[in-house]
């Protein structure tokens, strides 16, 4: 029997200490639920194209998981698990010139991929502004899809 790696995603409940909302609720769990956030934004494209690729070829499955307490000093509880069928997916996301709003998928950007993009994210503009603001934007960031969905 071949042995699946599970890989773990963390969920922000709350927006990080860095953010000007910082400790407000995301709301993040309840979109991924009602389809609002179709994906998360993480640094490090080629480590998560792999492993979105071992998942979609079932040698993995990827949870997105919670802390019950506080975050590092508490157990999680998983949320979501996404295996082979559920459709996820990874698209490479480049920024010009390291600027938010002149991005590229998969080296293809238009007009509307910005608000796109943080509609998306489950974000308003402002906060997905602050979010990233502090990312190293030189370096191509990873677009993971929880749904069929793909720019």
């Amino acid at each position: 029997m071949k042995k699946i790696k599970t890989y773990r995603l963390s969920l922000s409940r709350v927006f990080p200490v860095a953010h000007p909302k910082r400790g407000s609720p995301t709301g993040f769990y309840e979109k991924i639920q009602e389809g609002k956030k179709r994906h998360t934004i993480r640094a490090n494209y080629l480590l998560w194209k792999k492993r979105i690729d071992e998942v979609n070829a079932g040698d993995a499955v990827l949870v997105v998981y919670d802390w019950t307490g506080k975050p590092y000093r508490s157990p999680t509880k998983t949320l979501f698990t996404f295996d082979k069928d559920s459709g996820i997916g990874v698209q490479k996301l480049t920024f010009f010139n390291k600027n938010l709003w002149h991005c590229f998928v998969d080296g293809f950007g238009h007009s509307t991929l910005y608000s796109k993009l943080y509609e998306n994210d489950g974000l308003c503009n402002q906060d997905f502004t602050d979010w990233f603001r502090k990312y190293d934007l030189s370096k191509p960031m990873a677009i993971i899809h929880f749904t069929k969905f793909r720019y």
